[in-house]
C-alpha cells in the first residue's frame, strides 16, 4: 500500500512514544537485576520501581504507596470487583450498563452474591446524578459505585468529580473509576477527586503494552490476587516488569506535561472531523455532543448509503485505521452492548475515530476524502 497510512484508533491503543521506548530499553540493557535481590544489582533494579512509582504519584498527587502495579486496565478492574465483593463484603454494586467489558462481563460472576443494578443514563451516555442520589438514598447497606471516566466506544465524558461527591456524601459507599481512556489525556488529581480506587492502563497513553497500574486510596488494601512472593506489598506476587513499568512513568510524564495545549489540539481534531463529515455527509449523526465528549473520540453513526458490511474493510483499504465499536472484542459478530443502549437502526453502521496528539488536521482532510471515494466506489457498483 504506497498511500499514506493514516492512524485513528488510539482508543485501542497508542504508538509507543519514541523516549518510553529509549527508557525502556536502557532499563533492559542496564537494569537488568531482579527488584527483590539484595544485592548491587537488585538495588538498582529495585530504585527505578520505586522511582516509577514516585513519579506516577507525584504527577496524580497521591501516595507512592497507594499505586499498584498491574499488567492492564482489565486486570485492574477485575482486582477492585474482587476486593470488594470479598473483601469489603458489600451488598450491591452500582454501574453502567456501558461499562467497559472488563467491568460489564467481569461483575456477571458475581450476580449470585450481589445485587447489580444499572443507573439512569442521560440521552448522551453520562450518568444521571439524580438517579445515582436516589439509588444510595433507598438502601442503607455496603455499597460499591463503578462508574468509567469517559466511554470507549462512544466518548461520552462523565463528571467523575461529582459523582464521587455524590457517593462519598453517603457512609459505607466506595466509588472506582475505570480511567483507562482518560489517564494522560484529561488532568486527573487524586488529592482533590475523591474517588477510593481507579484503573489505567500504559498503552493508551503512549507507552506499552501489557502494563497498567491501580490506584488504591488509603487506608484500603486489597486481598492477594496473585498469591506468591511479596510483591507490591503482596498484592500482586510475580517479578515486575521493570523497563515497562519505568516506560510507564516516562509515558505518563509526557502525556501530562503539556496537557492544555495537546487537549486544545485533540478537541481541534475531533471538531474538525465532525464539521467535515458533517458538511459532506449531512445524513451523518454523531453519538455525542460537541461539548460532552472526550478529547480523542468521535463516533460516528454513517447512514444505510454505505455498505454497512464491508464499511471498515473499505476504510482499511483506503489506509484508514478505525473500528466500529470496541476493538477489545473485535473478531466477536454480536452486536456492542454498549451501542444496544442507544437504539441505533439496523440498516447503520457506528464507527469510532480516535485520535493522538501526534495526528493532524491534514490527516482529518484526507481521510473525509477517503471516506467519499468509499461512498463514490460502493454507489458505482
Amino acid at each position: 500500500m504506497n498511500k499514506q497510512l493514516i492512524y485513528f484508533d488510539n482508543a485501542a491503543t497508542t504508538p509507543v512514544h519514541e523516549e518510553v521506548i529509549k527508557v525502556m530499553t536502557d532499563s533492559l540493557r542496564n537494569i537488568y537485576g531482579n527488584p527483590s535481590s539484595t544485592h548491587y544489582s537488585g538495588r538498582d533494579a529495585k530504585a527505578q520501581l520505586e522511582e516509577s512509582r514516585r513519579k506516577i504519584a507525584k504527577i496524580l498527587e497521591c501516595k507512592p504507596g497507594e499505586i499498584l502495579f498491574t499488567s492492564c486496565g482489565t486486570e485492574s478492574n477485575n482486582a477492585v470487583l474482587h476486593h470488594a465483593v470479598h473483601q469489603i463484603g458489600v451488598q450491591r454494586v452500582l454501574t453502567t450498563a456501558i461499562e467497559h467489558p472488563a467491568i460489564y462481563n467481569a461483575l456477571k460472576q458475581y450476580e449470585d452474591k450481589v445485587e447489580i443494578k444499572f443507573l439512569q443514563l442521560n440521552p448522551d451516555g453520562t450518568v444521571n446524578l439524580e438517579n445515582l442520589k436516589l439509588e444510595l438514598e433507598s438502601k442503607n447497606c455496603k455499597t460499591f459505585v463503578t462508574i468509567m471516566h469517559a466511554n470507549n466506544e462512544m466518548g461520552a465524558l462523565n463528571d467523575i468529580q461529582k459523582i464521587a461527591e455524590v457517593c462519598k456524601s453517603f457512609p459505607d459507599t466506595y466509588i472506582h473509576s475505570d480511567m483507562v481512556q482518560t489517564m494522560g489525556h484529561l488532568p486527573v488529581s487524586f488529592a482533590a477527586m475523591p474517588l477510593d480506587f481507579a484503573s489505567a492502563s500504559a498503552h493508551k497513553f503512549h507507552g506499552a503494552k501489557g502494563v497498567g497500574f491501580l490506584f488504591v486510596r488509603q487506608p484500603n488494601q486489597l486481598l492477594p490476587l496473585i498469591t506468591g512472593g511479596s510483591q507490591e506489598r503482596g498484592f500482586r506476587s510475580g517479578t515486575e516488569n521493570l523497563s515497562a513499568i519505568a516506560g510507564m512513568a516516562k509515558a505518563l510524564e509526557l502525556a501530562t506535561s503539556d496537557l492544555e495545549s495537546d487537549i486544545k489540539h485533540l478537541n481541534e481534531l475531533r471538531f474538525s472531523m465532525r464539521s467535515k463529515l458533517k458538511t459532506k455527509f449531512p445524513q451523518i449523526k454523531f453519538l455525542t455532543s460537541e461539548e460532552n465528549s472526550l478529547c480523542t473520540v468521535l463516533s460516528a453513526i454513517f447512514p444505510p448509503e454505505f455498505d454497512k458490511e464491508m464499511l471498515l474493510f473499505q476504510l482499511d483499504m483506503k489506509g484508514i485505521a478505525c473500528s466500529g465499536g470496541s476493538a477489545c472484542s473485535s473478531g466477536a459478530n454480536k452486536a456492542s452492548h454498549v451501542l444496544a443502549q442507544f437504539h441505533i437502526p439496523a440498516e447503520c453502521k457506528v464507527v469510532r475515530f480516535s485520535f493522538s496528539k501526534f495526528n493532524n488536521l491534514d490527516e482529518i482532510a484526507l481521510c473525509v476524502d477517503r471516506i467519499a471515494e468509499v461512498l463514490s466506489e460502493s454507489v458505482a457498483q
